[in-house]
């Protein structure tokens, strides 16, 4: 399944910001913890418009982070709800643009727009597509016993199970060892 560039790179932002939470790090511990953090992630996904790099602002993007970790698991008619309530909160209104390095895609705030705002929007916007072509399947909690992480599966097969390669070696490993006390 392959959905329009703009769409995975925003879904591909979801699981990164989400997976920010002390139970789905590599450390153990909340790594949006503080401004710097978050600057670290948005200049990894090159968010464009206002950028405050204060306290309310990280306070207000990790709000953002649990909603759209709740809705990322809900059933369809549930995430449709809730999507709309993202959009009609904002006042979204879609619209192309064409910035920077990026090709045609969807904006829905003004570029001034808080930036919790504009990730519920765009993130909205994604997950539009995924409603849109019943594909919320791919969106997924990692299949490590020990892991809150999140995923989204792009693979062809839908068979994608862990957040990271890490989780998967572990479980590998875990499976493996049970396999071997049973020979």
């Amino acid at each position: 399944m392959h959905f329009a560039p703009d769409t995975e790179d925003t879904l591909a932002f979801t699981v990164a910001l989400a997976n920010t939470v002390a139970g789905a790090t590599r450390t153990g511990t909340d790594e949006l913890s503080n401004v710097a953090q978050l600057s670290l992630l948005l200049s990894r996904f090159q968010y464009s418009g206002r950028i405050d790099h204060d306290e309310l602002e990280l306070a207000n993007v990790r709000q953002t982070r649990g909603r759209l970790r709740s809705v990322w698991m809900l059933e369809r008619d549930l995430a449709v709800t809730e999507v709309n309530a993202m959009l009609s909160d904002a006042g979204a209104l879609p619209h192309l643009v064409r910035h920077d390095d990026s090709d045609w895609h969807l904006h829905a705030t003004d570029p001034a727009a808080p930036l919790a705002e504009r990730i519920r929007v765009e993130v909205s916007l994604a997950l539009v597509d995924v409603i849109r072509t019943d594909e919320n399947g791919r969106l997924r909690a990692c299949a490590a016993d020990d892991c809150e992480g999140i995923l989204v599966d792009l693979s062809r097969n839908g068979s994608k199970r862990f957040c990271s390669i890490r989780c998967g070696n572990r479980m590998n490993m875990i499976a493996f060892r049970e396999r071997a006390l049973l020979d």
